[in-house]
């Protein structure tokens, strides 16, 4: 018997994907428990697997879980040969991970994605007739919103299965107010969910039979494919809080209720630049309508709208009447989203606008004050160094001003919306643009709307506990929960006291000798219960703010310092965090899975060759991408650039035109953040834009633009690829893959292929037909005007339809050019030319550009012919004609 681990097979992924894949094979059981017990759930999903074919085979096991969720152990059994999880500082597990490939041992390794669903995706090469079984552990404490704490287990085996079971138990001490199981599995389901429950304990049990699970009576397939979802509250005896000590820790719960909402002053800002074009914009409208209808009297509100350029709708604070709600609604709805993005100015007005409202005293001292971000994409055009930007909003914000941010889709930075709303006092959320965006952004909305307390301190006897986490807060909203954990500094004391004080409220919560003893009775008496749930969730509570410090250190020395604190805690309670590792290995050490965690939430999941999802090759380069190396010939006798169409810089389009036998040259002078369309292509279904970002300042009283986004889509088959100074994007349908540069790695899914070079090029090939190559351009961080940008080249035999259009597509259809009446130019190096084509006279120059795919540095010079005014006469139409709103959209019909 011998085990093969396929293409590195541990990962996490961002997909949606069938819990146990393979062919001939069957699936004896499939089992969730969750056990959660004063709000910590340990969720172990097990399966029992055997190869039913006559030859070995690959069978793999995925599961989804949160995003807050920390992996604690990984265990497989295949033929007997058992693997074993550890979690251990990522450079100690990486370095046995490597010793056992070194050897040509089974190795394999796990990456994490960091949306807010990741799959935990395994494969294992096993003989006929072999058993496999896999077992997951993870943990996350649940977080109360909207009134309720909701659980939710992605349930798909992919196949019918003997034995399938969903166990959730629920043990909160206090008592269960309220659980609901909303059949989210579907009609086909209704009524099967059962659910047992007394004072403090609940038990929820999902059990389809064989024939249940079936789509049909007669199908083969499992109608089983879908989210299992509980919901439920608690019972809460005082708006002190509920205090909970076991196994020498303690958890301080804190949700008082029937409080008077506090009224908000609330700046929205929304980005209206041309990426937020279509369904984006169209769901931002929806949901600001039903917002502003939740505004009261009592409420103050402006909205900032931005671009390239910030406008207000209100340049101060107004009341949340119905006149001004129906005034701005109005405004709203007549918005046309066009332009770039200027992040950094519209915050800076934003909090301005507060600033001005509290020194005039419109805000009252009870009241909240917030900032709510809504955008898609990094900013081109002003500012648009991410710390600059940090520094900036953090240094005008006041103490009593929170901002929220609110990421929609996938082409924002979410790791920098997020780290600017926890350094002013709020929260971050992405939002799926898709059909129910509007939703996502009321849902979030709804959990801010209702601010019930300020300046929330929970403080304990100093002589009693030690190690506590966060116990200052700075608001608290309706249907929320506020919780504090730590450590007993003895076992001896009788009584252990809290003390809650905020915005003029102060309540005290005691608990008595009984209660610190009866905790940890009842949980040995309970078999379904988690006795080590405090020390868990203290620990995770620690390690998510130590994180979320880490990410805002001001120093070096201050980051590594929590740095070590995260990993003492993390190997000490078995977490996988973005700092350690699990490490799975067979019980004789000489076979091992390495289990890596996340780097960076937009980069994703791979930035290397741990990858699945679609078929995965060896990186491999279209022939013309590599330009033929000979002797250098001088100018006069240099020939055409050869068959390529080339755009580089600032940007400069070289366009080869074979059958005239020349290249011809021209700049498109537009503005940061437009989009260009530069191939558009019904008859194929291919559209090809890129968006513009600017350079960090104005030199010369000119600000120049580069590519910083390029963007291919497929549209038959959905596939969409964005390559990006920060990395690529690879949308399949529902599906979202994410690679940083660090990557190299060719993968094919629908007939698009994607070759990555790390920290190079990308090649994209669709349909065989028509391929083109992104080349990437690095620059100096800390220089003063230059960006990161990128390069276009694309062969001038891509086979496009009689329908292909614009800045470089309309030349497929190549025209008629006569170059005549040369002579000497105002520039001895440059000669000059009239040139007639498409029916139009002009005045041309000998010039050269650069074609940087043999020499990214210094790039080798081509000589063309350069036509003026952003290539009018020899373009169809003007350049502004290719401007499109959005990087996937076609290009109108000139």
């Amino acid at each position: 018997f011998g085990l093969c681990l396929v293409c590195d097979c541990l990962l996490f992924w961002c997909e949606r994907a069938q819990a146990i894949q393979g062919n001939d094979i069957t699936v004896k059981s499939y089992k969730v428990e969750s056990r959660i017990t004063s709000r910590f759930a340990h969720t172990t999903v097990k399966s029992s697997v055997v190869n039913s074919g006559s030859g070995a085979q690959t069978i793999g096991f995925n599961v989804q879980i949160p995003k807050r969720a920390f992996i604690t152990n990984f265990t497989m059994n295949v033929n007997g040969i058992t693997f074993i999880g550890s979690v251990k500082e990522k450079t100690v597990a990486r370095n046995l991970y490597a010793q056992a490939r070194a050897r040509g041992k089974a190795a394999g390794i796990v990456r994490a994605n960091s949306l807010d669903m990741e799959t935990f995706k395994t494969e294992v090469h096993v003989p006929a007739s072999s058993k496999v079984e896999f077992e997951l552990h993870y943990q996350e404490m649940m977080e109360r919103k909207l009134g309720f704490y909701q659980h939710t287990l992605h349930i798909q085996p992919g196949r019918l299965v003997p034995h399938l079971q969903v166990d959730v138990y629920i043990f909160e001490p206090k008592g269960i107010r309220a659980v609901e199981t909303p059949n989210t599995l579907g009609e086909h389901f209704e009524g099967i969910t059962k659910v047992v429950q007394n004072k403090d304990k609940v038990h929820i049990v999902f059990k389809p039979t064989l024939q249940q699970q079936r789509k049909c009576n007669n199908c083969t397939e499992s109608a089983v494919d879908g989210v299992f979802t509980v919901r439920y509250d608690v019972e809460r005896e005082s708006n002190a809080g509920e205090l909970q000590v076991s196994d020498g820790h303690f958890v301080h719960f804190f949700a008082p209720k029937e409080l008077s909402p506090l009224s908000k002053n609330i700046v929205f800002v929304i980005d209206v630049s041309g990426s937020m074009w279509g369904l984006k914009m169209k769901q931002t409208v929806s949901a600001m309508e039903a917002i502003l209808d939740d505004l009261t009297m009592d409420d103050y509100f402006s909205i900032i709208d931005f671009n390239h350029n910030v406008r207000c709708w209100s340049e101060e604070l107004v009341p949340g009447t119905s006149i001004q709600i129906s005034e701005a609604k109005n405004y709203i709805k007549n918005i046309k989203p066009n332009g770039g993005t200027n992040i950094n100015e519209a915050l800076l007005r934003a909090v301005q606008m507060l600033l001005k409202a509290s020194i005039q005293g419109l805000i009252d001292p009870r009241s909240v004050s917030m900032i709510i971000l809504v955008s898609d994409g990094d900013p081109t055009v002003g500012e648009i160094k991410l710390s600059s930007i940090q520094k900036n909003v953090k240094r005008l914000m006041r103490e009593e001003f929170s901002l929220f941010s609110l990421g929609i889709g996938f082409d924002v930075d979410y790791d920098f919306l997020e780290r600017l709303a926890l350094d002013n006092r709020g929260m971050a959320q992405r939002i799926y643009a898709n059909h129910d965006a509007a939703e996502q952004l009321k849902t979030f909305y709804s959990q801010v709307s209702s601010p019930l307390l300020r300046k929330i301190t929970v403080q304990f006897p100093e002589d009693s506990v030690t190690d506590v986490t966060q116990n200052h807060f700075d608001k608290f909203f309706k249907g929320s929960e506020l919780v504090v954990a730590g450590k007993l500094k003895s076992t001896s004391f009788t009584t252990l006291y809290s003390f809650t004080t905020a915005s003029a409220v102060s309540l005290t919560s005691k608990l008595t000798e009984s209660d610190l003893q009866e905790m940890d009775t009842w949980l040995s008496q309970h078999e379904h219960s988690f006795s080590g749930f405090a020390r868990q969730m203290w620990a995770y509570i620690t390690i998510n703010q130590l994180l979320a410090q880490r990410s805002l250190a001001p120093t070096a020395a201050k980051k590594r310092r929590i740095t070590q604190a995260i990993l003492n805690l993390a190997v000490d309670h078995q977490f996988v965090t973005p700092l350690t590792a699990l490490l799975v290995q067979s019980e004789d050490a000489q076979e091992r899975l390495l289990a890596d965690s996340p780097r960076d939430p937009k980069q994703g999941c791979c930035s290397g060759a741990g990858y699945h999802g679609p078929s995965v090759q060896v990186y491999s380069q279209p022939s013309w991408v590599r330009p033929t190396l000979a002797p250098t010939p001088s100018p006069a006798e240099r020939p055409p650039i050869g068959p390529i169409t080339v755009v580089e810089n600032d940007p400069h389009f070289i366009v080869h035109l074979p059958k005239n036998k020349m290249d011809v040259c021209f700049n498109i002078d537009s503005e940061p953040g437009h989009i260009l369309n530069l191939v558009s292509d019904p008859g194929t279904g291919v559209v090809i834009n890129g968006q513009l970002i600017g350079s960090k300042r104005v030199v010369n009283h000119k600000r120049n633009t580069y590519f910083g986004t390029i963007s291919v889509s497929y549209k038959p088959e959905e596939v969409r690829v964005d390559v990006g100074t920060n990395g690529i994007d690879v949308k399949d349908g529902k599906n979202h893959h994410s690679f940083s540069w660090g990557a190299t790695v060719t993968l094919t899914m629908k007939g698009v292929k994607v070759s990555i070079l790390k920290d190079s090029e990308v090649n994209v090939t669709v349909d065989d037909k028509i391929s083109l190559m992104v080349l990437l351009h690095r620059v100096w961080k800390k220089h003063p005007v230059n960006v990161d940008f990128l390069g276009f080249y694309s062969p001038s035999n891509n086979q496009y339809s009689t329908q292909v259009h614009g800045l470089i597509g309309q030349f497929a259809n190549e025209p008629e050019v006569k170059v005549f009446n040369l002579h000497e130019g105002s520039d001895p190096k440059k000669k000059e030319a009239n040139m007639k084509v498409k029916g139009n006279k002009l005045s041309v120059t000998r010039g050269w550009q650069k074609d940087y795919r043999s020499d990214k540095n210094k790039g080798s010079e081509v000589y063309c012919w350069f036509i003026h005014n952003s290539g009018k006469g020899f373009i169809d139409g003007h350049y502004t004609n290719y401007i499109v709103p959005s990087l996937d959209s076609f290009l109108p019909q000139l």
